[in-house]
């Protein structure tokens, strides 16, 4: 497992913190039903076949929630993964653990969905002599 460590990118930081605003704002009122002392663990699993992107937004997510949070991943960004496919684990103080999943979760599905779309066009034109170039960002 590895601990979380607040990421360098100042860009990572300043979308997980908009998206912590937007998610929580003042704080997660359901979380704190949940006594403060107490730990839980967690898995994240693929619903579908595709390609992993994100995990430093996700990373970031819960590294500004807890530093006792760890995640120990079976999978890189670039990676193929498939349906029902354990991507990682995650342990620690249950309260950020319910906070941060979902906004974690939208950055790895974002991501992803844009990384597998970007590879079906890539596998598309595969020996074409045509290239895949990115554009200008289309998101804050």
């Amino acid at each position: 497992m590895t601990t979380l460590q607040p990421p360098e990118d100042d860009v990572i930081t300043d979308d997980v913190g908009r998206a912590l605003r937007e998610d929580i704002g003042d704080g997660d009122c359901t979380a704190a039903l949940i006594p403060a002392t107490q730990s839980a663990h967690a898995k994240v699993i693929s619903r579908e076949d595709g390609v992993l992107c994100g995990r430093p937004w996700f990373d970031a997510v819960f590294a500004s929630l807890s530093s006792q949070v760890t995640v120990k991943w079976q999978v890189n960004d670039g990676d193929q993964i498939r349906a029902e496919q354990l991507l990682c684990e995650l342990a620690g103080p249950a309260r950020a653990l319910l906070t941060g999943e979902r906004t974690a979760l939208n950055f790895l599905q974002l991501l992803s969905g844009t990384a597998t779309t970007t590879r079906s066009y890539v596998d598309a034109v595969a020996g074409s002599g045509v290239h895949i170039l990115d554009t200008r960002k289309t998101l804050p």
